[in-house]
């Protein structure tokens, strides 16, 4: 079966001449489907031209006078003559009856046209092969919608953030995308108008918001749109990429910044927010604030035997029990080594502040398993309370870390209140002694 055979019939053509310009003009016209190529003549039977219509199963000839006798029967021939021969013009009159020759400048005219129009064509398509693949191997996703938001193009990238194949998600629209309605409180402002208009969005250069898998999931994109007319339309093509893995990072880098790495308890600087915070509300509602400074009693002698990693092991059982005797409205920090620091909020008695204190030091008097090894440790703690020892963060903390010392001096495993030089202590309470700083 050839391939001229099942051509769809066009307008007849017969080329005369089927060296270089033939062969182009052959290679043109079987890309138009309204052109017919009926027959092609050249004196060379090894021309170009005849080559390359015997390849596409087109009648050939070494005669031209034959191949337009031959071409007779079809209505309407049109004769291009690329050979040099000035007869042929007149014998085609002869034949078909009319002009319908096309040669000389007219034909040279036409196939320097012809030469333009393939470079032309082979330049466009090797401008949109390369765009096509930088469309499809770019790591960002890239989605083209019309004015109403239904989708045009979805690269491949677009394919794997999604989680959408190109044929499940063309011409449908953008919302599909993004969260539903009822599901974006707390996520980014731009999300409801994204839905609704794509224009708010066009020119903003990486907007940051919420976006939703095939899966359902959400996710944090980055989010850029530009806006183009193509015949007349409207589009709008978005720059899409899946930040959320950036986004987790950061949230783990401020985490981190705030809290113990060890423990996952707030730090020191975290704490002294905390703090800060605590006073201004005590202060504006008339409560007090206790703060406890607790330093493990022993912690140092099952480093130095058992090493480091049974000491880390040690100090993330310490914080877990500490975090089980405070209030959801209290504080526990590690501020380094092995010491924590309490913030009680509105205590009511000193008495209630002592029995925070008592159930620390018991806590600690349970073994800890150190992988097999149980081992003990003791607390020695010091209490410095807001505002009756002072109103200052810094200086409560320093007062709670001498009575701290005290507590230690006083045989260890204990609790201390801070008093200060003007006044004595309503309970001098200490589970070892009752004297004062």
């Amino acid at each position: 079966m050839n391939t001229f055979s099942n051509r769809a019939q066009g307008y007849p053509v017969l080329i005369i001449g089927g060296g270089r310009g033939g062969h182009a003009l052959l290679e043109m016209f079987m890309e138009d489907k309204l052109v017919n190529v009926v027959a092609i003549a050249d004196l060379n039977s090894a021309a170009p031209g005849i080559q390359l219509a015997r390849q596409l199963g087109i009648p050939t000839y070494t005669d031209a006078v034959k191949a337009m006798q031959a071409c007779k029967s079809y209505p309407d021939c049109i004769v291009y003559n690329l050979s040099h021969d000035n007869m042929i013009a007149s014998q085609a009159n002869q034949i078909f009856g009319d002009q319908r020759v096309a040669s000389g400048h007219e034909v040279k005219l036409f196939w320097h046209m012809v030469t333009n129009l393939k470079q032309i064509k082979g330049e466009l398509e090797k401008s949109q092969n390369l765009l096509q693949s930088v469309i499809r191997n770019v790591m960002d996703g890239i989605i083209t919608t019309d004015e109403f938001g239904d989708i045009q193009g979805f690269n491949p990238a677009a394919e794997k953030i999604f989680g959408y194949t190109q044929q499940e998600i063309l011409g449908k629209n953008v919302s599909l995308l993004l969260p539903s309605p009822d599901n974006t409180a707390g996520t980014d402002d731009f999300v409801a108008p994204v839905q609704t208009d794509l224009i708010t969005l066009v020119g903003l250069p990486g907007r940051e918001l919420m976006a939703r898998r095939n899966s359902g999931a959400t996710f944090s994109m980055e989010l850029s749109i530009s806006e183009m007319m193509l015949g007349g339309s409207r589009y709008f093509v978005g720059i899409v990429r899946d930040i959320s893995d950036r986004k987790q990072a950061e949230q783990k880098i401020a985490y981190l910044a705030l809290h113990d790495y060890l423990t996952g308890l707030p730090n020191r600087a975290n704490f002294m927010n905390v703090l800060e915070q605590s006073t201004l509300l005590a202060e504006r509602n008339k409560y007090k604030v206790a703060v406890l400074f607790l330093d493990l009693d022993g912690f140092k002698k099952i480093n130095d035997t058992l090493g480091h990693d049974a000491g880390d092991l040690l100090l993330q059982q310490v914080s877990k029990r500490l975090v089980k005797l405070i209030r959801a409205s209290d504080t526990v920090s590690r501020v380094g080594g092995d010491e924590f620091i309490f913030i009680l909020n509105n205590i009511d008695t000193m008495e209630g502040v002592s029995l925070v204190g008592s159930n620390i030091i018991a806590a600690l008097a349970e073994p800890f398993d150190l992988n097999g090894q149980l081992c003990h440790v003791g607390g020695s703690i010091g209490i410095s309370i807001y505002p009756d020892n002072a109103e200052n963060a810094g200086k409560l903390i320093k007062q709670a870390d001498e009575a701290m010392y005290q507590a230690k001096e006083n045989g260890k495993n204990g609790f201390r209140f801070y008093l200060d030089s003007v006044g004595v202590h309503p309970t001098q309470a200490n589970s070892n002694a009752s004297e004062s700083v």
